[in-house]
């Protein structure tokens, strides 16, 4: 899968390819029951940490790559974007101009009235 698909998936959800007999072996408890999540984590953590290698695909990439990544993804988002159309926008900007019209003339009137109010009270 590429980055811009909108996956969520990663390369830590799961035990790499080929490593699920290896990595049970090495993390098998004393009773012999299975490890629980918590504790295959932190063994391959541990393991991780040991050999002092980056994770695979997730590894620290270039501010070049990074930047570009980034740009996928936009361009992938805005592919996704229901754009209104041209009498959408006509409509949505008129509510919008209208309400703000509305909400000065009652800003303005109670401004008004309480210039009045403090000129009636203080003369």
């Amino acid at each position: 899968m590429t980055e811009t698909t909108g996956s969520t998936a990663t390369p830590e959800s799961g035990n790499p390819e080929g490593a699920e007999g290896a990595a049970d072996e090495a993390t098998s408890t004393e009773d012999g029951k299975k490890p629980s999540r918590r504790e295959r984590r932190r063994a391959n953590k541990a393991e991780g940490a040991e050999a002092g290698k980056k994770s695979g695909k997730r590894g620290k990439k270039g501010i070049f790559a990074r930047t570009a990544i980034f740009y996928r993804q936009i361009i992938a988002e805005l592919r996704k974007v229901v754009w209104p159309t041209r009498s959408q926008l006509i409509q949505y900007t008129t509510v919008v101009v209208t309400f703000v019209i509305v909400m000065m003339l009652v800003v303005a009137g109670l401004d008004w009235v309480f210039a009045k109010g403090a000129f009636w009270i203080f003369g």
